[in-house]
């Protein structure tokens, strides 16, 4: 097997995937020649869900775009190569696809149901999904997540997926706001009504339990949370009984690196794991915006805007450009695989809107960053710490 860390001229190949493809250093451009994929046997790295009974791969299918930019048949696509790859996690939510919209929110959910319904391979996959935490136009009268809400948005779930369970239950971000997104510059704590925060979390709990007791749910997760968020949610599950958060959904990715912090202490001693989203930054870390381009089908061009591009994000992802080419690396793979290496990891969830780059970050599970990769990481954010 060759190393995934090897040159071969301007060619690279994964080990999980032999998909050609060509990475021009001079352009910044990656292209894609992936009419053949090949499987390797190598079993896919499993890590524990918290403190549950559930081991899941290191790899998570996104499926953010399905019902958006992606059709039903291209969605159930990837689901197929993705099992057959030897992911066994799957993450999704009511609000998908994105942008949000009353016409595509529930959809992606759909053609995850169909899929399992026409396969009948329900029990292969470990499901999360999510409930919008925050008031949301269109759904549910713009309420926020409560015990009742919840029991209603899971059973809607339920219906749409078609399953009679969820493996994994998260608040998808809480309605109070975060430090994620946007966000990170504008988050202002010292606005909020304490109590009314920690009587809606404990009233969440207490659906949440409800639900778990029923069967509905095996566990539950929060995602766009705080470190000291996340505190409140096991304080009062401890005092009061209910389900523990088995992990936290947040953007980490080499231009995001808050988690580093309180989060990665809290993290450890609580085994609250790190489901991370964006490792590629939505993108940003392959190069293709770079210089302010905006290539047909990518999301900027879909979405019409693209917040993370800026001309901070620009120079720091240039020097991780540079990194990789230094080492014989496709850049995205190198940025996957350092979510990897990170000790509070226990999934980075990966989203494509072709099955070619969904073999492409696949092939990162496959990737050991050397240590002098890995200190140039560390130097490239020394100097860019918070471009986004």
């Amino acid at each position: 097997m060759l190393n995934p860390q090897t040159a071969l001229s301007d060619a690279f190949l994964t080990t999980r995937f032999f998909a050609l493809q060509t990475y021009h250093s001079r352009s910044n451009q990656l292209v894609f020649n992936a009419s053949f994929l090949h499987l390797s046997c190598l079993p896919m790295k499993l890590n524990p869900l918290g403190r549950t009974d559930l081991r899941v791969t290191e790899i998570c299918l996104g499926t953010m775009t399905w019902g958006s930019q992606n059709t039903e048949a291209e969605g159930h696509a990837q689901i197929d190569l993705a099992l057959e790859a030897g992911l066994n996690f799957m993450d999704t939510a009511e609000i998908y696809a994105v942008p949000r919209s009353p016409q595509t929110s529930g959809r992606t959910e759909e053609i995850i149901g169909t899929w399992f319904n026409r396969t009948g391979k329900r029990e292969q996959w470990i499901l999360a999904s999510k409930i919008a935490g925050g008031p949301v136009d269109f759904i549910r009268d713009n309420s926020r997540a409560s015990a009742s809400t919840i029991r209603q948005a899971v059973d809607d779930s339920l219906r749409r997926l078609q399953t009679d369970y969820i493996d994994l239950y998260q608040i998808h971000w809480a309605s109070r706001g975060s430090y994620n997104f946007e966000g990170s510059w504008t988050y202002a704590p010292h606005t909020q009504d304490t109590a009314d925060v920690l009587d809606n979390i404990e009233d969440m709990l207490e659906g949440l339990g409800d639900l778990v007791k029923q069967g509905k749910i095996r566990h539950i997760g929060v995602s766009n949370e705080t470190t000291w968020g996340i505190a409140q949610w096991l304080r009062i599950a401890g005092e009061k009984g209910l389900p523990r958060v088995a992990s936290v959904q947040n953007e980490y990715n080499l231009t995001r690196r808050q988690f580093d912090l309180d989060m990665a202490e809290l993290s450890h001693h609580e085994q609250v794991g790190l489901l991370a989203y964006s490792p590629l930054a939505g993108g940003l870390l392959t190069g293709k915006y770079q210089g302010g381009a905006v290539p047909p089908g990518s999301r900027a061009n879909y979405q019409k805007s693209f917040w993370r591009y800026n001309e901070h994000s620009e120079a720091a992802v240039a020097a991780y450009l540079a990194l990789a080419a230094e080492h014989g690396l496709n850049p995205a793979q190198m940025a996957i695989a350092f979510t990897l290496s990170r000790p509070f990891t226990t999934s980075s969830i990966i989203g494509a809107t072709t099955t070619e780059q969904l073999a492409l970050a696949i092939g990162a599970a496959d990737i050991t960053l050397s240590p002098e990769v890995l200190g140039g990481i560390e130097a490239i954010h020394r100097r860019f710490p918070r471009p986004i």
